[in-house]
């Protein structure tokens, strides 16, 4: 499977989505702000990153456009985590390079076959 990178803030949200990615056989890995979630892309080159977007210190938002800028990291996959709903979000996550959203509470199923997707995309 996959090594995947989780960046959230919430120790249970991070907990939620560790257990889902593991029982699916994914390895994970972790980060708790913007800043530390770029630092982990740019060193362990992940299949995937999750991120909330409301994190502490540099947000979802501008972690992902600095993911996208940098050549070595721009390729992997983005899927935002969060619990704004706002059509606005979207169309922002978009325009950051994000791929795809998910809001929160976490659906299993709904979350796994977007992770699946993003996973299989990116190895093709």
């Amino acid at each position: 499977m996959a090594v995947i990178l989780v960046v959230e803030d919430d120790p249970g949200n991070q907990e939620l989505v560790t257990r889902f990615l593991k029982r699916d056989g994914h390895s994970v890995l972790h980060a708790e702000d913007g800043e530390a979630g770029v630092m982990a892309a740019t060193a362990h080159l992940p299949a995937m990153v999750v991120m909330d977007l409301g994190l502490p210190g540099m947000d979802g938002w501008e972690a992902a456009r600095r993911i996208r800028s940098n050549p070595d990291t721009a390729h992997i996959p983005i899927l935002a985590l969060t619990a704004s709903t706002l059509s606005e979000s979207v169309i922002k996550a978009r325009d950051v390079g994000i791929d795809a959203y998910e809001t929160k509470p976490v659906a299993y199923l709904r979350l796994m076959r977007k992770i699946e997707e993003l996973v299989r995309v990116r190895r093709a």
